[in-house]
Formats: C-alpha cells, sequence, structure tokens
C-alpha cells in the first residue's frame, strides 16, 4: 500500500467526489491497519523531491493531524499512538523531516518545519529527543549550508520554541538557539529570506530569553540587533522587528529604561512614515507599554502595599511627544471604515492607544487632547470632526470626574446636535462617544451623572430619532441607550426619571429589530440586546404594566417564528436566531416580574402560553434556540416553582436531548443548570425523573469526549438534587460519590502554573463542596449513617484545600459551609474523626479573621456546630 500512496493522496484532492470519497476511504484504511506504515509513507512522500507537489503537500497536512488536534482530548488520544509507535520507525520518520527541510521545494520546507515543531512537543517535554536542537543548529553554524535550508532551519527553530515551554530546554541550549537567531538576522551575512525566518523565529523564542535579557551585555546586543533590524529596507522584515519589540515591551519592561529614547525615535518614525503594517506594530508598542505600566499602578495601590516592581513611568515621561504623534492617526481614516466593524487600521490603533494612555496617565492628558477636540471639531472636513469626536470618546476613562465633568457638560449638548451632521463616519463615532460616556460618566448611585431630570428629554428624542439612522449609527445608539438604561439599575428613586419614556424606547428597539436594511444580524442582536437592559434596569413598581405589555408582544413574535417557511439551511438558521433573541427578551421579562411578590401573579397566568411556546421552539430542532430556551426554562421553573410539575411529562424528553448533546457542550452545561433550578423549583415531586437523570449526568461524568467544563456544574447538580429528594438520594450514593472522591483526587494533581487550569481547578474544588453540601442537608435527620463512610475522605479533601494559598474565595467558602453541614448532619458520629483533624481550627481562625462578611459568618455558623458536636 506505500507503494500507492502518492495515487491516493492525488486523488483525494480529485474535482470528481466519487473518486475523492474512494481514496479518503483507502488512505484512512491504510491509516487504521498500520498507522507506524502509514505515517513513515506519508514522510518518505513529504521528503521524495521527485514527487508532486500536491501529493506532498497533502501528505504533510495528513501527517501534521496525526500528531496534533485542536481539541484536548484528541490531541491526548494522538499523542499516546505517537509515543506508542516503534522508536525505530518513529527516528526514520524524524530523520526523514530534517531532511526535507533542505528540500528544494519551498512548500515542502515550510510544512516539514511545522511537522517537526508538532513532534518536538511531544518529546522535548519527555526529553525524547535531545538531538533535534543540536542537529538544527548544525545547519545554521556551517558555512556551506545554502540560504533556503538556513531559512527552514530558523523557522523550525521558531515553530519549536512556539510549541514547547522555556522550561523544556537547558540554558545552554538556549544560548546557543538565541545565538544563532540572532546571527540569523544579521544583515552582512544573510539575505532577506533568512533574515525574515531568523526575526520571526526569535519573536517565539523571547520566553526562552529571561536569563539572557538579565545580562546587560547580552541584552544589549539583542536590542541592537532587533533595533537595526526595525529599518531594514524590507517592509516584512521591519514589520516582523516591531513585533519582536512589542513582545520585549510585556515581557522585558523592567529592563527597557536604557533603550527607551532610540525605541521612541524608532516608533515615531514608523508611525509617522512607514507602510501601515509596520506602523500599526509601532503604535501597537506603547499600547503594550500603557498595559504593563496600567497593571504596575494596581500594583501600587495602597491596598496592595508598595512592594511591586519598578514602574518607569515610560508613557508620563513621553507624554508630551506620544499625544501629538497619536492624534495625528486620528486623521488618517479609510473612506468605509464605518460599514466593517472588522477593520484595524491606523486611526483605530492610534485611538485604542490614546485610551490606554489616558488610563495610564489620567488628568495629565486632557490639556493635551482637547486643542486638537477644540480646533477640530467645527471645520469642515468631515476627516477632522471625526477625528476630534474619537480622540474626545478615547479619553473618557482614566481622568477624574473632576477634570472631565465640567468638558461633558458643556460638550453633550454639542454631540447631540452631530448626531445629524451630513457625515455618517462623524454619526457613527458621535454615537459610540455618547455610549461611553454613559458607560463612564453616568451613575446616579455614586452621586454623579451628565444626565439630569432637565436634559434627559432631548437626550432621549436625539437617541430614538437617531436609531432610525443608518444600520451602523443605529447599532451604535443601542449601545448608547444601554449604557444609558444601565446607569440607573441601582439608582433607587432616581430611576423614575427614565420611567416617563420607557414606552417608546421599547417601541423604537421593537421597530429596529424589525430592520431589514442592516445586512448583517448585528444590528438586530444589539437592539435585542439594549431591549434586554431596558427590562431589568427598569422601576418594576413604575413600569409593570408597560413590560407586562411586551411580554405579550414578544410572545405573539416568538410564536411568529415558528410558522416560517422553511425552505434552505439559510432560513434555519435565521429563524434559530430571532428564536434566541427572542426566548432571551422573554427569559429577562420572567425574571424581571417574578421578581416581586406583586407582579409575579402576570407570570403565574401566562406560564402555560409561554411553555407551549418553548416546546414548540424545541420543536424547531436548532441548537442555539436550545440553549437560550433552556435558560428561559430555568427562569420559569424559578418563577412558578411547585407549579411546574405539569410542564415535566412534555419537557423532559427535551432535557434528556441537551444532557445528552456532547457535541455542543454548551447546551449540555447550560441543561445540567436547569435541572438544578427545576430541582428547586419541585423539590421531591422531581423523584420520579430522577433515575434518567441521574443517569444521563453519571454518564456525562464518564464521558471523555464531553467538555472538561461542563464536569463541575454536573458535581453541583448532584448537591441540588441531594437537597431536594432527600433520603431516596440513597441508592444514588455508591455510584455519585466515588465520582466526586476521583475528582478530588484529580484536584490534588492539576497543574497549578497554569493559569487555566488553576481556575478549572477552583470551579472543580468549589462543586465537590456543594455536591456534598446538598447531599449531607437531604440526609440530614432522615439517613445521616449513609454518609458516615465518606466524611473521612472529605475532611482530608478539605484538608488539602485548607492548605493552599492559591484558592479561590468561593472555594474557601464552600470548604467552611460543608464542613458545618458535616458537623450538622451526621453529628456525634463524626466526633471522633474531628478529634483526629487538627487543621480545622487554624482554619477557621483564618476565616474569621477575612474581611468578607459572608464569609465570617459562614465560619461562625461551622464553628458553632463543631462546638456542638464536640460536647455530645
Amino acid at each position: 500500500m506505500a507503494m500507492e500512496i502518492t495515487q491516493f493522496l492525488l486523488a483525494a484532492q480529485s474535482a470528481d467526489a466519487k473518486v475523492r470519497t474512494e481514496a479518503e476511504t483507502n488512505l484512512r484504511q491504510f491509516q487504521e491497519q498500520n498507522l507506524p506504515v502509514f505515517l513513515l509513507s506519508l514522510s518518505v512522500e513529504l521528503a521524495n523531491d521527485d514527487k508532486p507537489v500536491e501529493s506532498r503537500r497533502l501528505a504533510g497536512i495528513v501527517l501534521k493531524n496525526s500528531v496534533d488536534a485542536k481539541e484536548a482530548v484528541r490531541k491526548e488520544q494522538l499523542v499516546q499512538q505517537w509515543m506508542a509507535i516503534d522508536i525505530s520507525v518513529k527516528s526514520q520518520i524524524k530523520d526523514l523531516l530534517l531532511r526535507t527541510i533542505g528540500s528544494s521545494v519551498p512548500e515542502a520546507r515550510h510544512t516539514s518545519a511545522q511537522v517537526i515543531a508538532k513532534i518536538a512537543s511531544i518529546e522535548i517535554p519527555r526529553k525524547k529527543w535531545p538531538e533535534l536542537i543540536r542537529s538544527l543548529l548544525d545547519n545554521m553554524t556551517q558555512q556551506d549550508r545554502p540560504a533556503a535550508l538556513k531559512q527552514a532551519t530558523l523557522e523550525t527553530l521558531g515553530y519549536v520554541c512556539e510549541e514547547i515551554s522555556h522550561e523544556d530546554l537547558v540554558q545552554d541550549e538556549v544560548n546557543a538557539v538565541l545565538t544563532a537567531v540572532v546571527q540569523g538576522m544579521n544583515l552582512a551575512e544573510h539575505g532577506p529570506e533568512v533574515r525574515l525566518a531568523a526575526t520571526r523565529a526569535l519573536y517565539n523564542a523571547l520566553d526562552f530569553a529571561q536569563t539572557n535579557f538579565d545580562n546587560e551585555m547580552e541584552r544589549n546586543y539583542i536590542m541592537k540587533v532587533v533595533c537595526d533590524t526595525a529599518i531594514s529596507k524590507e517592509v516584512e522584515i521591519r514589520q516582523a522587528a516591531f513585533e519582536c519589540l512589542v513582545a520585549i515591551a510585556s515581557a522585558y519592561y523592567e529592563v527597557l529604561e536604557p533603550y527607551m529614547q532610540t525605541l521612541f525615535e524608532l516608533t515615531s518614525n514608523a508611525v509617522k512614515g512607514d507602510e501601515e503594517t509596520v506602523a500599526l506594530q509601532a503604535i501597537e508598542f506603547w499600547s503594550s507599554i500603557c498595559d504593563e505600566e496600567i497593571e504596575l499602578q494596581e500594583f501600587e495601590s495602597p491596598e496592595s502595599g508598595d512592594s511591586g516592581p519598578p514602574h518607569s513611568r515610560f508613557v508620563e515621561k513621553a507624554l508630551s511627544s506620544l499625544v501629538p504623534l497619536l492624534l495625528e492617526t486620528l486623521l488618517k481614516q479609510e473612506e468605509d471604515q464605518d460599514q466593517d466593524d472588522t477593520i484595524w487600521n491606523i486611526s483605530m490603533a492610534g485611538g485604542t492607544c490614546l485610551g490606554l494612555v489616558a488610563r495610564t496617565v489620567g488628568d495629565a492628558i486632557v490639556p493635551l487632547v482637547m486643542p486638537f477636540v477644540e480646533s477640530n471639531i467645527l471645520k469642515p472636513d468631515w476627516r477632522c470632526r471625526e477625528a476630534a469626536t474619537y480622540a474626545f470618546g478615547s479619553i473618557l476613562e482614566g481622568p477624574t470626574i473632576e477634570k472631565l465633568s465640567p468638558l461633558v457638560q458643556s460638550g453633550l449638548g454639542f454631540l447631540l446636535t452631530a448626531m445629524k451632521d451630513g457625515n455618517n463616519h462623524v454619526k457613527d463615532t458621535t454615537a459610540w462617544t455618547l455610549s461611553r460616556i454613559f458607560e463612564l460618566l453616568h451613575s446616579p448611585a455614586s452621586g454623579f451623572s451628565v444626565i439630569s431630570p432637565e436634559n434627559i428629554k432631548q437626550v432621549v428624542g436625539v437617541l430614538l430619532e437617531s436609531i432610525k439612522d443608518a444600520p451602523n449609527v443605529a447599532e451604535k445608539v443601542c449601545g448608547a441607550i444601554y449604557y444609558l438604561v444601565q446607569g440607573y439599575e441601582d439608582g433607587g428613586q432616581s430611576s423614575s426619571v427614565l420611567s416617563p419614556f420607557l414606552t417608546d424606547i421599547i417601541s423604537c428597539l421593537i421597530a429596529t429589530t424589525d430592520r431589514t436594511d442592516g445586512n448583517d444580524s448585528k444590528l438586530r442582536s444589539s437592539a435585542y440586546e439594549t431591549l434586554n437592559e431596558v427590562v431589568r434596569c427598569s422601576n418594576i413598581a413604575e413600569t409593570s404594566a408597560i413590560i407586562a405589555q411586551l411580554l405579550t408582544v414578544i410572545m405573539n413574535k416568538l410564536g411568529q417564528t415558528v410558522e416560517i417557511q422553511i425552505v434552505s439551511s439559510d432560513d434555519r438558521e435565521k429563524q434559530g436566531d430571532l428564536q434566541a433573541s427572542l426566548c432571551g427578551v422573554l427569559q429577562v421579562i420572567i425574571q424581571k416580574l417574578s421578581s416581586t411578590d406583586e407582579t409575579k401573579p402576570i407570570i403565574l397566568q401566562a406560564a402555560d402560553q409561554i411553555m407551549i411556546l418553548f416546546l414548540k421552539v424545541f420543536g424547531c430542532r436548532s441548537s442555539t434556540v436550545h440553549e437560550e430556551a433552556m435558560l428561559a426554562i430555568g427562569a420559569l421553573a424559578y418563577a412558578t416553582g411547585p407549579q411546574f410539575e405539569k410542564y415535566m411529562p412534555e419537557f423532559y424528553k427535551y432535557l434528556e436531548m441537551g444532557l445528552q448533546n456532547f457535541g455542543e457542550y454548551q447546551v449540555c452545561a447550560i441543561t445540567v443548570g436547569v435541572v438544578g433550578d427545576i430541582c428547586r423549583a419541585l423539590d421531591d415531586k422531581i423523584l420520579p425523573y430522577c433515575d434518567g437523570i441521574m443517569g444521563h449526568l453519571l454518564k456525562d461524568l464518564a464521558s471523555s469526549e464531553l467538555h472538561r467544563s461542563v464536569k463541575p456544574p454536573i458535581f453541583s447538580c448532584f448537591g441540588d438534587i441531594g437537597l431536594a429528594i432527600g433520603e431516596h438520594f440513597e441508592k444514588y450514593v455508591p455510584y455519585a460519590l466515588p465520582m466526586m472522591q476521583g475528582a478530588a483526587e484529580i484536584c490534588a494533581q492539576l497543574e497549578t502554573a497554569d493559569e487555566e487550569m488553576m481556575d478549572y481547578g477552583n470551579q472543580l474544588r468549589r462543586s465537590i463542596f456543594e455536591a456534598y453540601s446538598g447531599i449531607l442537608q437531604g440526609f440530614k435527620g432522615v439517613k445521616p449513617d449513609v454518609m458516615v463512610p465518606y466524611a473521612q475522605h472529605l475532611l482530608k479533601f478539605i484538608e488539602l484545600v485548607s492548605k493552599d494559598r492559591q484558592r479561590d474565595e468561593s472555594v474557601t467558602r464552600a470548604a467552611v459551609a460543608v464542613m458545618g453541614d458535616l458537623a450538622d448532619a451526621l453529628g456525634s458520629n463524626i466526633k471522633l474523626l474531628l478529634k483526629d483533624c487538627a487543621f480545622y481550627g487554624d482554619f477557621l481562625g483564618e476565616c474569621l479573621q477575612s474581611d468578607d462578611e459572608q464569609l465570617k459568618e459562614t465560619a461562625g455558623w461551622t464553628q458553632g456546630m463543631i462546638g456542638r458536636v464536640m460536647v455530645l
């Protein structure tokens, strides 16, 4: 079969679907029958310069996909498969790949560089391919090696550095890699292809260079080479060098002081006169410096003491030159940038950076920007008016309210008038600026707002007129209304100011959702999002009648979506999106109206009709809707309480479908959450459905296919079920508790250096504690003995968590609470166990000293429960 692989690979790219399918089947059979020979055949194909480019390209892609995948579970399977292959076959494959980076065909070199890096990511951390770095470096140090080989070698080194951790190489190897890469950037010795590959490789190798950047001589050398490369005559090389400088700004901020004069000149020249791709990176350099300094200022805040790393205040020092440089970029707009949110150009980058500068230096930016605003805001050229407005909107976060207040108070009327400007760009940016003002300077609850009873009528009037404008302007106006209403969320009586305008606001938003002139659904989803916020933040005592009316309108609209004629997949998608938005609004309305005893009857009266609609929506079978309708049903269950029981026979099959939906794991996670809502609503009336639900949940936990993020909610759900059905949970204990204990063991082994893993570990630990709490409370007073065999393991787990200094506050609360539940539910049964536990006294003592009132209260309760057990 190895002889025929060229034919298979060519046929798999045939225009004839029948030929293509047959070839794909043959390749798959070959792979399944003899994976080692299959991979070896692919690497032989890729290495052979006499073979067609097309078959070599696909050979490389299939080879790469045989050792790597995006999805974590699949990737782990591929890693295990590779590790199981005989070492002599793997050596042949690796030798062929290393030979291929010397191929005369650029595409083959590029593909083999990628595959080498993927194999390196498996083998180097396991200390399995020690000769790789050495053989790549040999290609660089031997004088007679062709430029194409050096270029491919540098590309490979770059990819390898991207794939592995800096801890996987010893310092001597790091030094040798950096030397080879930095020398590869040398203008005198190498052509542009090699220098570009070297500069890109340096970008990926910078994480490895900590020790080298700590050494002044080596640092000076690296910085000199990067700065020299940033003025190369080739645009791509300049861009790659500036990308390195951006990365250096983030990784090595604290050693940049000696180079900042040079770096300012380089970035300034690039912003003023270089190609846009280079200028964008030069602006990004300053954005990165801002990010670092904003973070350092958080370190310096009084709460955290003053022990943070050095803060060099580069932005403050460069301010008088940097701000004018950035303001000039605002005038370089593109004609159609208002129509396309994905555009990223020099004026957008300059405005974003200006916003970061404002956050870094605060009040000091205002006198540098306002003259630009004032001199451009009335000019006949639209670019000047738009730039002035963008500059003003960009500096609203950072400076103090005292500094901004007079400017915004006097400028608000002007901006409202500018919503009638003759130019679309200007209106677009003005609406964005208004939304920023309402987001940042409109907080009645804190005692400051640019909106007053005197100007609210004009503000709302302008917004509701402008929402009828072009789709891009209307979308920004939705944002402005969103933040306008959000400001009143905790405003108490001040929210009454908005109530008289609510009917008009809701009518205009609904009219906006019906518009057909937006070429994408962005405007519609913005209008629905804003409508949700209007409902959420409204003053329920004054607006319940309006929201009840809206409930009827939205239910009618949802009913109409079920009748839509579906001809194409496009129709199906549109129907799904619309249903998702409408279910989202219903969820918010249900939550709002059921939040007070006076308005709850409105929901209880409409509940049957609402549920019928949701079931019809489920019948349309669209995953996005499934998600939104599920969430809305959770809200309905919470609102209707025990009455929800009558919907269960019809709804249960959809609940099961959600729990089995591994592919769309968010749907599965939401469904698990809804099971919790239903448990709280029905208590033991959920019992008839528990065998099925627990069966699915246990299957979900055991599955390697299901995304790990769904597993913590499942444990929390065990707690909800245990609490709801009490002693009836006993039959699930032999299955659920070992799962919980196994997960607790996994928590102890999770990688704490990885932030994502740490977050996951916190979620998992909290959910295990929540599961125990619910189950213990369920058994309390009826069958506490069932849980006695599991008490020791739980106490050990709590002890382990109590010793972790990095634990999350919510984990601490859950650990303390479950300890109290354990003592409360099991009483004298665990007296001896607690006597042997020395840790809990210190742990509770630490919690009682906390600033978190809720934690203090829980710890006090737990202390009381344990005290009661000890005197029994």
